[in-house]
């Protein structure tokens, strides 16, 4: 596959865990594995329709409201037509949320994908017009490891009456 051919995957926000090598590692901070250093909350470098595919896990929820609408807006904008974008942020109602002083409140939660679609706002939400993406959405909790060892009834059970089984929160996106 040539350079020109290969697939843009970007992964924002990455740290110093970039998802894979044939991922485009993005932060504000010049860590081993980030290929490009960028503030994301200002518009983004790529052009229009341009990005396969984008992956953010533990970025969004140090943004405030204002730059997690603009983080979609933009998602939406450089992402293909159907492409995808997964977006893992601490559950709001874990200690991972509040246990690190520098996420911003309110926390993400499993509400938040609705705004992110165009018909839900114009039915749900009209008042809300900073946003001018269009993503379908699923949403699902990131549980616990030994929550996961368990039958599929506890882990419903788990995820709806004990605060810390829901560790995560994944979002997955897909651009219409």
């Amino acid at each position: 596959m040539t350079e020109e051919t290969k697939p843009l995957k970007l992964d924002l926000g990455c740290g110093m865990r970039k998802a894979g090598p044939d991922w485009t590692g993005v932060d504000c901070r010049q860590f081993e594995g980030v290929d490009l250093v960028a503030d994301l909350r200002e518009p983004w470098p790529w052009a229009d329709g341009t990005v396969d595919e984008i992956f953010s896990s533990h970025f969004i929820e140090h943004l405030t409201a204002a730059e997690r609408i603009h983080f979609a807006n933009e998602a939406h904008r450089v992402l293909k037509l159907g492409a995808k974008c997964v977006v893992i942020a601490p559950h709001w109602a874990s200690c991972r949320a509040y246990g690190d002083l520098t996420h911003v409140w309110p926390p993400v939660s499993e509400f938040w994908p609705y705004y992110l679609d165009k018909e839900w706002r114009a039915v749900n939400a009209p008042h809300n017009d900073g946003y001018t993406c269009d993503f379908t959405h699923g949403c699902g909790p990131g549980l616990d490891a030994q929550v996961l060892t368990r039958s599929q009834d506890f882990q419903q059970f788990a995820a709806r009456y004990f605060k810390e089984a829901c560790q995560d929160i994944h979002i997955h996106l897909t651009k219409r």
